[in-house]
């Protein structure tokens, strides 16, 4: 008797590559929509709560940015 096995190689390298791109896009549209929201939330504030807080309309990208991404260099 004769039987026959079949194994599919899901672990190989273009199924990893496309599996970290996919990972990659999902986790780049999760911080996107982060920041949208906060960005949201700081602007819906009034300027006595935002001086409050120390910041200023003009710098509220950037803070919402610092917010979800963190600080750069």
């Amino acid at each position: 008797m004769a039987f026959a096995n079949y194994t599919r190689a899901t672990d190989t390298g273009l199924s990893l590559e496309i599996s970290a791109v996919v990972h990659t896009l999902m986790t780049r549209a999760v911080d996107y929509r982060a920041y949208r929201k906060t960005l949201a939330e700081l602007r819906a504030l009034d300027n006595r709560t935002l001086a409050d807080l120390g910041l200023h309309r003009s710098g509220l990208r950037a803070e919402a940015i610092r917010a979800v991404y963190g600080t750069r260099g």
